[in-house]
């Protein structure tokens, strides 16, 4: 396994992040996290490190400076402006391409509340983008873009979260590339309970390895 602490230029700032790659990885996925979170989010690296044993690198990366964040954690300024997350994830998705290491491999998103919204946007402008993820996500917030998606997406919800569940049904409802919507058992938004997100990390394996053709386990 390698571990990199990397800088990505964006919009004039540098955006911080951990790319993680074990020996013959035939895909990367890229993490969008949601509202709030940053690379160091401990449920994206518990699915990341999964999806490591699963033969996949993986990227995170903060979608926001510090100071952005810090504004945005007294009046959500940034956390629900979709187009400028999805700019960021898209010259980031760039900025992978242009590395020696991983540039070439097969790219999977992997989004988690708003940050599934700005991936499905990046997946409707972008050509390289192979295959969606999402967890707890905002498709919903996509709104016009979500007709424009071309790569399958799967939408992982918990049980227990109802009003979620309504928002992923409708956003599906517009999707017109290969699409599911799978509901984990007994789970709320955060996937806290025991068990799920060792669920999530399955079907996340298993969607990724089937559309960008990396091992799984």
């Amino acid at each position: 396994m390698h571990t990199l602490q990397v800088d990505i230029p964006v919009d004039y700032v540098n955006l911080g992040g951990i790319l993680e790659m074990p020996d013959g990885a035939r895909a990367v996925v890229v993490f969008v996290h949601g509202s709030g979170s940053s690379r160091f989010s401990p449920r994206n690296r518990q699915v990341a490190a999964g999806l490591q044993r699963a033969g996949f690198a993986t990227l995170l990366f903060d979608l926001l400076t510090a100071e952005e964040q810090r504004h945005d954690n007294v009046d959500a300024t940034y956390r629900f402006n979709i187009a400028l997350l999805a700019r960021r994830l898209g010259a980031t998705l760039g900025w992978l391409r242009e590395r020696a290491d991983v540039g070439a491999l097969p790219v999977g998103l992997f989004g988690a509340s708003t940050g599934a919204a700005a991936a499905l946007v990046a997946a409707a402008e972008m050509a390289t983008v192979g295959a969606i993820v999402s967890r707890g996500g905002r498709p919903d917030l996509a709104r016009a873009d979500l007709a424009l998606v071309h790569v399958p997406t799967l939408l992982i919800v918990g049980e227990l979260d109802t009003e979620v569940i309504r928002l992923n049904e409708k956003a599906a409802a517009q999707l017109s590339c290969e699409h599911r919507i799978e509901i984990v058992p007994g789970a709320t938004h955060l996937f806290e309970e025991p068990g799920a997100l060792e669920e999530v990390t399955r079907l996340a394996a298993g969607w990724f390895g089937r559309w960008l053709g990396a091992a799984s386990s």
